[in-house]
């Protein structure tokens, strides 16, 4: 395994980032920056051997710097995914967070981890990054010490683990925000996606569960067999997928959330988390974004599986928790593993 590193550019606030590259014995090559621990790149060979960057992006730190990045690659934290009107209380107390999506709190907040240059712990086999987030950062409770570990290895698995500890009660939930584009390049309808899960959690028209957890079968929501993600997503809730999957296991063990495979090249993303949700988002707001290679990318030119817990736990008292107390310890893996059918 080959792990090695460059200079990528400097923040606007004058912060140097760098650049990892991965590289397997099978050609593989994983980049990954330390702003926002975004994964920049993945290139990965179809049944012909010919290699694509499967992740959208763009070419330059400003690109990912900007207002307008929609989280490509990125680290999100501390909290991932929506909390309703962007609060919830801990322990009798009230904790009013930024709203950054309409009446919602989304990703962490206005400056959450996917904006911040993380510490970096390097070696031949693995890129560890590491972050204090502050008591009251982004006005959540608590000290947080987060590790992220990258790694890449030669079954053509890319597997990232999550490490926080706290020193107050607090609440978390990380995840990494890619898209995928099995082709390289277009639209993503004719993929084929399984996910392993019966149910899902039933959103209001701005995305915030209700609470109800319901079955997929006889529904456009049903991915339980390999089905073409534009098969049924003009009949789903809003502009596409963007939903939580409440995967069938449920007690912290790796198991495998989703498969895609895109037909034309054979090649196949497997999904693997101990999260018990993934969330499937189809792309919906990519609405003209000037991405790398000169790419511009569409409604639907790429999709996310965000491995975590449900969105808006922390107001919802029947998911499965988001607290972290002092003295326990937040664990996480997720893996993506690559091939061709």
């Amino acid at each position: 395994m080959l792990l090695t590193m460059k200079p990528y550019g400097t923040t606007q606030h004058g912060e140097q980032v760098d650049l990892f590259r991965f590289e397997n014995t099978h050609g593989i090559i994983v980049e990954i920056i330390n702003y926002g621990g975004t994964i920049t790149s993945i290139q990965t060979p179809d049944r012909n051997g010919t290699f694509e960057d499967i992740v959208l992006g763009f070419d330059t730190l400003q690109g990912y710097e900007s207002n307008d990045n929609p989280y490509f690659g990125a680290t999100c934290g501390r909290f991932a995914n929506r909390i309703g009107n962007g609060h919830f209380e801990l322990d009798g107390q009230f904790y009013q967070l930024a709203t950054n999506n309409g009446a919602n709190a989304l990703h962490g907040g206005l400056r959450g981890f996917d904006k911040r240059v993380w510490e970096v712990q390097a070696d031949a086999e693995k890129l560890l990054l590491k972050r204090t987030s502050p008591h009251e950062e982004e006005n959540y409770p608590g000290t947080l010490e987060t590790e992220v570990t990258f790694q890449l290895n030669d079954l053509n698995e890319l597997s990232i683990q999550y490490k926080a500890t706290t020193d107050q009660p607090t609440i978390i939930n990380l995840t990494n925000h890619s898209y995928f584009n099995l082709a390289g390049k277009g639209s993503i309808r004719d993929h084929l996606i399984q996910i392993h899960a019966d149910r899902y959690t039933v959103v209001d028209d701005d995305a915030i569960p209700t609470g109800e957890l319901r079955k997929v079968a006889d529904t456009e929501m049903d991915l339980r067999q390999p089905t073409a993600i534009g098969t049924r997503i003009d009949d789903v809730q809003g502009l596409g997928y963007d939903h939580n999957y409440c995967l069938h296991s449920t007690d912290g063990s790796l198991a495998i959330a989703a498969e895609v495979v895109e037909p034309v090249s054979g090649r196949t993303l497997t999904c693997l988390t101990t999260e018990p949700g993934v969330q499937f988002y189809s792309g919906n707001f990519l609405n003209g974004f000037k991405g790398k290679y000169g790419h511009t990318y569409h409604k639907q030119n790429g999709f996310c599986l965000e491995t975590q817990h449900f969105p808006d736990s922390p107001n919802q008292p029947t998911f499965p928790s988001t607290r972290l107390n002092p003295g326990e310890t937040y664990t996480q893996t997720c893996i993506y593993r690559f091939s061709h059918a």
